[in-house]
């Protein structure tokens, strides 16, 4: 990885991992077969012997007339997908040196992740209502980050000190376990997926862990051949992570030195400059104008936030002295800019074997797409 400058938010890219894990769910379920057209279907159905162990309850299931599909499955997807990120409380500092707390004085344009991979999931029908499944996913990652550092001056107008516009790659494995609540009748259907992840990223000190609950509810169409149907779907997710994130990084992981002692060296002429700018104002204001809480509060939050890029500024300069050995310690809270997403899917089943599937993810900050393919088959 050679970003182009500092970049200490790059690690948050853990958000996008998870969401290898949040379409996992295959549209297969329990049906309940009703309706005159289906009779010859649920007398089969309620006099055939259940062959397999799964799901528990199985044979009282299909005697009351359900079709259940097989009860294991192996399923392989792949997954693109490009999200906004919102990060918070950002504490950076440089070989074991005290944190700063770049919250105030930091400014994101933009923080886009992109990722794309393949996630495996192995499952099985626990009961007829009840899908329990695994994770395993493998992907490649990226964050583009456009931010800069901010003082305000005399007057009380922010400016720019320093900027950096980076882009920082990963690779990040994924695992975790899932279950489904699910019941069909009459070819339609409700399934509450919910599951829990950890992914293992090289950046962070232990694995992020994630909740993904996606609701979704369809119809399902059969087609002339048998077993062969056709399924539409509409749904959501909602991904919560846990917020706070903290590690250490090489420098040379994370910061190039083409430019940046020169950036470095006129954002701290520029913050010497405003602080001259501040106290001067300051020194030529009358007792009483000195005792009001505004110009107080004025010159505190100006003092603040010069010390605290002064002080960022001159720990990265000590750092370029030695970059090859120096490394880097960081502290934040990071969210998805939109918490739900809209999903539309489609799946068709050639057989009750195997089955082929289609997803997209739009609306809010986040757009995704995944395919699938999976093959079941009876324990």
């Amino acid at each position: 990885m050679k970003p182009n400058s500092f970049n200490p938010i790059s690690f948050v890219v853990l958000l996008i991992v998870v969401l290898f894990a949040q379409n996992s769910f295959a549209q297969v379920y329990s049906n309940k077969e009703v309706g005159k057209k289906n009779q010859e279907i649920i007398d089969s159905l309620k006099t055939a012997e259940y062959p397999y162990s799964l799901p528990i309850w199985g044979a009282k299931a299909t005697e009351k007339g359900f079709s259940l599909p097989y009860s294991a499955g192996i399923g392989v997807n792949y997954l693109g997908q490009e999200s906004d990120l919102i990060i918070e409380n950002l504490m950076v500092g440089f070989n074991n040196g005290p944190l700063y707390d770049l919250d105030e004085i930091v400014r994101f344009n933009g923080a886009t992740s992109t990722a794309s991979g393949f996630n495996v999931r192995p499952d099985i029908w626990l009961f007829p209502f009840l899908n329990v499944y695994g994770i395993l996913a493998k992907s490649d990652l990226s964050t583009a980050i456009d931010a800069g550092l901010w003082v305000p001056n005399a007057d009380g107008v922010w400016s720019e000190v320093i900027s950096f516009d980076t882009k920082a790659n990963f690779q990040a494995t994924t695992f975790g376990i899932g279950f489904t609540p699910t019941i069909g009748v009459a070819g339609g259907w409700i399934a509450l997926d919910m599951n829990v992840t950890w992914s293992d990223v090289e950046a962070l000190e232990k694995p992020a862990r994630a909740f993904v609950f996606g609701p979704r509810f369809g119809k399902t169409f059969k087609l002339n051949k048998p077993e062969q149907n056709l399924t539409f779907w509409t749904g959501a997710f909602r991904l919560k992570l846990n917020s706070e994130t903290s590690g250490s990084l090489p420098l040379s992981d994370i910061l190039s030195t083409d430019g940046l002692q020169t950036k470095v060296d006129n954002g701290i002429i520029k913050v010497e400059t405003t602080q001259l700018q501040v106290d001067d104002w300051w020194n030529n204001l009358t007792n009483v104008q000195q005792n009001n809480p505004v110009n107080i509060a004025k010159y505190e939050t100006a003092n603040r936030a010069l010390e605290t890029v002064g002080g960022f500024l001159n720990s990265i300069d000590s750092a370029l002295n030695d970059e090859n050995t120096a490394t880097v310690q960081y502290s934040l809270d990071k969210r998805p800019a939109d918490m739900w997403n809209f999903l539309l899917g489609t799946q068709f089943q050639y057989n009750k074997h195997w089955m082929v599937r289609a997803e997209v993810g739009f609306l809010g900050s986040r757009t995704q797409i995944l395919t699938g393919l999976q093959y079941r088959f009876g324990l």
